[in-house]
């Protein structure tokens, strides 16, 4: 569907001559589809914005495509399923210098599209973004857990690690300039779509801006695409994703803290403090191997992280990654050997006791610390190495 201008070709060798495609992801929505059309057609036609619109239909098996094309607009098929992936197919066959994108549910304020298309043009934005959560959210539109937990915590997570300013991270409803978009690349197939997008254009200091909407209620019965606990994560995940450095620095102070003090523990044994606290005894030398054991696991997943990032890492950091296999394959084999020894010595001991009762906690706990972390950093680089390796 175009206003005010003819029908473009799908043809992505021509120079751009629409000022904004409207893309509608879709999977099965006949049911909401002609509404929300009709309304961005109501927004924008009025405007003087030259436009087409585009329904990126994802597998649909009911008749969206057919109302999509009575309606006039352009059909992209999309293999790929998921929500990034029907989106990403959209905006690569859209026409315009902008790319406009809501999601197909009649739950947007569909009317707000062409204050949203002047809020990016007219201040020169490589995005703009209708902000759900400084607009009206009508009574049960959002889920409890989505509109005071979820949504919150994950923009406030990118605002701190990203230095954005964005009031809602998880709107999609969204207005981008697509020759800064494709420098972006984006990769995401599912809900992470939305997090990626936002992150990579902080990190590429593509200039955002926001505008007030809202949030209606969706239609009864409809089920939704997006599943809390499932989606929520991946946007979570996607997020540490792109901050390696959050784990490798956090890991190894856990790591270096709790070796230190597992140290102190074996030369001082218990230790009385204040004649209050008893410190370094059993339980002490427990926690220490724990607090040791989780950050070297934060530590090794930032390794995981950073063979994807371009973000710089410690000089530690890097000669681990590229580690020689042969000095990686016998420090394993040390450790491996250590640890023979050690169970043949606490064996030795208690078969010498006659199998009763042994008192050997207070050096078996330190003694364990020292050997169980070169064994998960040797298991730990060799995943690395083997990732590594399919990468290339």
């Amino acid at each position: 569907m175009t206003g005010n201008f003819p029908t473009a070709k799908n043809n992505h060798s021509e120079t751009s001559v629409l000022d904004l495609s409207f893309v509608f992801p879709c999977l099965n929505e006949e049911a909401t589809l002609r509404s929300c059309i009709q309304q961005v057609n109501e927004s924008l036609v009025q405007s003087g914005i030259r436009y087409e619109i585009i329904v990126a239909d994802n597998g649909s098996t009911d008749r969206s495509r057919e109302i999509a094309t009575d309606l006039g607009c352009r059909v992209a098929p999309v293999a790929e399923r998921g929500y990034g992936a029907a989106l990403r197919g959209g905006i690569e066959a859209a026409l315009g210098e902008y790319v406009m994108f809501a999601d197909s549910d009649n739950t947007y304020l569909y009317e707000d599209a062409a204050l949203l298309y002047a809020a990016a043009h007219e201040q020169k934005a490589d995005m703009a973004i209708a902000s759900r959560m400084t607009g009206q959210i009508a009574p049960g539109a959002m889920p409890f857990l989505h509109r005071w937990a979820g949504t919150p915590v994950l923009t406030w997570l990118i605002n701190r690690l990203f230095k954005g300013r964005l009031s809602d991270c998880n709107s999609g409803f969204r207005c981008i300039r697509k020759n800064a978009y494709e420098t972006w690349k984006i990769r995401s197939n599912g809900m992470e779509f939305a997090s990626e997008l936002l992150i990579k254009a902080l990190k590429c200091g593509a200039k955002s801006v926001e505008i007030s909407s809202g949030l209606r209620k969706g239609p009864e019965g409809r089920v939704a695409h997006l599943r809390t606990w499932r989606d929520g994560m991946r946007h979570l995940l996607f997020i540490f994703s792109e901050k390696p450095g959050l784990f490798e620095l956090s890991g190894l102070l856990t790591l270096g803290v709790a070796t230190m003090l597992q140290a102190a523990a074996l030369l001082l044994g218990p230790t009385q403090v204040l004649e209050t606290f008893n410190i370094f005894d059993l339980h002490s030398q427990a926690l220490l191997l724990l607090a040791a054991i989780v950050g070297a696991q934060l530590y090794l997943f930032s390794c995981v992280l950073h063979l994807g990032s371009e973000d710089p890492k410690l000089m530690l950091t890097n000669k681990l990654i590229h580690l020689d296999e042969g000095v990686l394959f016998f420090t394993l084999l040390s450790a491996l050997l250590a640890t023979f020894l050690l169970a043949s010595y606490v064996v030795v001991v208690w078969t010498l006791a006659k199998f009763s009762h042994l008192n050997l906690a207070h050096h078996l706990l330190p003694l364990t610390h020292a050997i169980i972390l070169p064994i998960m950093f040797s298991i730990g680089m060799l995943s690395v190495h083997v990732l590594k390796k399919a990468r290339q």
